[in-house]
């Protein structure tokens, strides 16, 4: 390429960046305005809706099971004093159940904040009906032929236990007067998981049958990140069926869903939290994932379990367990091991990589045991990559050495064939044939990484443990983008710049090392390809400023390792690193360019 195709290729990038950053502020920005302005409109249409007299909070998987209505929405505390409670009080968590509907309603986790703000709230989990975003477990029984069972407007009484703590359960009691005693006794360990079991005694004198069922109801459209790589949403390993992922936007577009199942799990999951039901693992039942769209919206996901036979005099007892809490991923497998819950794990969505993303995590984890810092963590664990792809990168750098020697035969054929560019590929490409290097093997050390990248992405954008962890300086969040930018001089000048021009230091530091790296290669025959290779670094600085800063600094130093790893190769090959003769071929490249650009305007 002459100086003046240099030129106009320089020029055409430049536009495609304008193009990019106008579509970003012109159609973009609206775009998310308008979608933030839509969901505001829908959670106030959902308030109103959910304010209207008689309407029904949670339909019941049962045939006649209870039904609660909200009077209206009100605030949380408000709420919380509106019917008898008992507190639950544990080291994970804080919160209440309501004596009225004998709901698990209310639960707040230590711990754990909305924000990295010294003063940001801790996170709510659980809220009881009534409330914006009302989100709660229940049990209950249903069927009965009639028979006065208790349901969401029921009041119970508490037989044993005035807090709900590790060490003390509750039970609580309610005589439906008609010959049924219902005795339900809930338990809670010191993290996330509650035990539930709920019995009923038949004081009369005529036999009945009952079907024990348990919900979860999450009410108005919950907030999401609407990405690819993280489930959000119903998620269950049900039976046969095995693991299912629903999103509420399945459930709008698909309808309701239901499994049998004998065991497994079922419920509700964020990015960080879940709500899920473990239905006694011994027993048949069926599962079903509910969308509700009157008299507001609603999502459900509940288990009912075949009838039980009560004869008088006796009692029937069903035991299962709620987990309501952080998604941590030792605690995760611990449950799935103690209590016998299938596939527990998979409530951590892992991802297609997860051979290469649990083992990683688990890496990662040890070894903070002992440093203390995610951040610093990764570094070592770079080290460990670097050191178990070795051998493949030593290969592929000795093949790039070898054709960093035939560069100058390389050059004899492009002047030899300067007209005839067919001729000179076939003939660079005999060559190397001949010395048998791979002209592209320069990619092979980025390309062998990237399941390694893909996997470390999963394990900073959704493990817990990555949530608001520190590195050094202004990186308090390691799971989240580095919060500076190059486009408001790192925060000197007073403007929030949009997303995509979010480029802030640690992806500058990673643009600089992969430009470093790629100025170590000999560059590719083709002109076409140089020329994409030459503007990747700028690509992936742009790609990589919305990325979590955890992965931008594996990237930095991932590349920073491999120029080290390259040069001491390159030298043991007798071949001379001309990283600075390249450097200033780049700057001159640029001077030259400009220079051209001026004499053209005196011209």
């Amino acid at each position: 390429m002459d100086e003046n195709n240099n030129r106009n290729f320089f020029l055409a990038i430049a536009l495609s960046i304008l193009v990019l950053v106008a579509w970003q502020f012109l159609y973009a920005g609206p775009r998310v305005a308008e979608e933030q302005a839509r969901r505001e409109r829908f959670a106030q249409q959902t308030d109103q809706q959910a304010g209207t007299p008689g309407a029904t909070s949670t339909p019941q998987p049962g045939v006649s099971g209870p039904a609660a209505t909200i009077t209206a929405v009100k605030p949380r505390e408000e709420v919380l004093k509106e019917a008898p409670r008992i507190p639950i009080e544990t080291p994970s968590l804080t919160g209440s159940l309501s004596l009225k509907g004998g709901r698990i309603d209310d639960l707040v986790l230590h711990g754990y904040k909305e924000t990295t703000a010294r003063n940001s709230p801790e996170v709510v989990l659980f809220a009881p009906s009534g409330t914006s975003g009302a989100y709660y477990a229940e049990y209950g029984w249903s069927g009965g032929n009639g028979a006065r069972l208790p349901d969401a407007s029921t009041l119970w009484q508490v037989a044993a236990g005035a807090k709900l703590t590790p060490v003390s359960p509750v039970t609580l009691t309610f005589d439906n007067g008609a010959g049924l005693v219902f005795t339900r006794t809930i338990a809670v360990d010191k993290d996330y998981m509650f035990t539930v079991e709920d019995a009923v005694g038949n004081k009369g004198s005529t036999a009945i049958s009952l079907n024990p069922y348990a919900l979860i109801s999450r009410h108005g459209e919950p907030k999401v990140e609407g990405l690819f790589i993280l489930h959000e949403g119903p998620i269950g390993v049900l039976g046969e069926a095995g693991l299912e992922e629903w999103t509420y936007s399945n459930l709008h577009d698909d309808g309701d869903q239901q499994f049998k199942g004998k065991t497994g799990w079922l419920g509700i999951t964020d990015k960080y939290w879940a709500a899920v039901l473990v239905p006694p693992q011994d027993s048949d039942y069926t599962a079903s994932f509910k969308r509700f769209a009157e008299p507001s919206v609603s999502y459900q996901t509940d288990y009912i379990q075949p009838s039980v036979a009560i004869a008088p005099g006796a009692t029937a007892r069903v035991k299962s367990h709620l987990f309501a809490g952080a998604k941590r991923v030792g605690l995760i497998d611990n449950y799935q091991n103690a209590l016998g819950i299938e596939k527990f794990e998979l409530l951590i969505d892992w991802g297609w990589f997860y051979f290469i993303t649990r083992p990683l995590f688990y890496l990662i984890d040890f070894i903070h045991k002992y440093v203390g810092n995610f951040g610093v963590t990764i570094l070592i664990v770079t080290v460990f990559v670097k050191a178990a792809m070795f051998p493949i990168a030593n290969r592929s750098f000795a093949s790039m050495s070898k054709m960093k020697k035939l560069q100058p035969e390389v050059q004899k054929l492009q002047e030899r064939f300067k007209d005839d560019k067919v001729r000179q590929q076939q003939e660079m490409m005999a060559l190397y044939k001949k010395e048998k290097v791979n002209p592209l093997s320069g990619c092979l050390p980025v390309f062998i990484q990237i399941p390694v990248f893909f996997a470390l992405y999963k394990v900073l954008y959704l493990t817990l443990e990555m949530r608001h962890a520190p590195f050094f300086g202004w990186i308090h969040d390691l799971s989240a983008p580095d919060p500076t930018s190059l486009f408001n001089l790192f925060g000197l000048i007073p403007w929030q710049p949009p997303h995509l021009l979010m480029l802030g230091i640690w992806p500058l530091i990673m643009g600089v090392t992969m430009w470093l790296q790629m100025k170590l290669n000999p560059p590719p025959p083709d002109p076409v390809q140089a020329r994409m290779f030459a503007w990747m670094p700028l690509i992936f600085t742009f790609m990589l400023g919305s990325f979590p800063v955890g992965l931008v600094i594996y990237w930095a130093w991932s590349n920073s390792l491999t120029i080290a790893q390259q040069w001491w190769i390159m030298s043991r090959h007798g071949v001379e690193v001309k990283l600075l003769d390249n450097l200033r071929e780049d700057f001159g490249w640029i001077l030259r360019l400009l220079g051209g650009g001026a004499a053209s305007k005196k011209s």
